[in-house]
């Protein structure tokens, strides 16, 4: 699924979870500040007429591939296709992932492991295998897409939110690792934002959501673009987002567990 060939003095952008969301608007970015694309997602429908769109709007090289990352052997096989396509990715954004909502005993245990591939194991292999050659390089940044969610512990998405939790760990420590390499690490903490991500995770009627405004995708989307550029670690779109993220330092892990239970519980 190209475009066109690629432009070798242009820069290169690999996305998963590309065909939607915040990981479409950041394509939409990055294609507008003129970067070559590779977009990630296991809708190969979408990402057909988002190549095209981009061809015709920007005259972007686009490359599609079509992968369930939640398949142990997508990461591999998504750096080796590149590698004997000659693509240089110059930018990884580990964007792919999904919630699950309800309690932990009564939920699906083959979709959770499918999760866990997804959000956490998958960005650990991808940001491996690209992460090498940027070093030896000497230049490459890493955008990983958490969540508020990762502050807390989060009762009725109790592995989601450890996912999270996992993402922000995992790129702080190895921002650390990274520096003076010309390699930043940059993770993004959105809260609630409008996508289909809350419709598919059953938790549209929760107190946290039903009747809340909550942050369009492109905005956060542009706000982690940026912070990415300046090489910032961590970023967290929205005061109230950030207010509550650094609040729950100072307040009993106890009480913040029972705080997020009653906003996750449906009204």
């Amino acid at each position: 699924m190209n475009t066109t060939h690629q432009a070798q003095s242009k820069k290169t952008a690999l996305i998963t979870g590309a065909a939607s969301g915040i990981g479409y608007e950041l394509a939409c970015i990055f294609a507008a500040d003129d970067y070559n694309l590779v977009l990630v997602d296991k809708n190969g429908l979408k990402l057909g007429e988002i190549a095209d769109k981009f061809q015709s709007k920007f005259g972007n090289f686009v490359k599609g591939i079509v992968k369930d990352l939640s398949i142990s052997t997508s990461p591999e096989e998504i750096f080796t296709e590149l590698q004997q396509a000659n693509i240089k990715v110059d930018v990884l954004v580990n964007n792919a992932g999904f919630g699950i909502y309800g309690l932990f005993q009564e939920t699906n245990l083959a979709a959770e492991l499918e999760m866990l591939q997804v959000n956490l194991v998958c960005l650990t292999h991808l940001t491996k295998l690209f992460l090498q050659d940027m070093v030896k390089q000497g230049e490459g940044k890493i955008l990983n897409v958490a969540s508020a969610a990762a502050f807390q512990p989060g009762p009725l998405m109790a592995v989601y939110f450890a996912t999270k939790a996992y993402i922000l760990s995992f790129s702080e420590a190895i921002a650390n690792e990274l520096e003076g390499t010309g390699v930043t690490v940059t993770v993004l903490c959105p809260g609630s934002t409008e996508s289909a991500f809350h419709q598919r995770t059953g938790m549209a009627d929760s107190k946290m959501l039903k009747g809340k405004r909550m942050m369009d995708a492109q905005t956060v989307a542009e706000i982690g673009y940026r912070a990415l550029m300046r090489g910032k670690t961590i970023v967290i779109p929205g005061f109230m987002n950030k207010l509550l993220a650094k609040s729950v330092r100072f307040v009993p892990r106890r009480i913040v567990t029972k705080i997020v239970r009653n906003m996750q519980e449906e009204k």
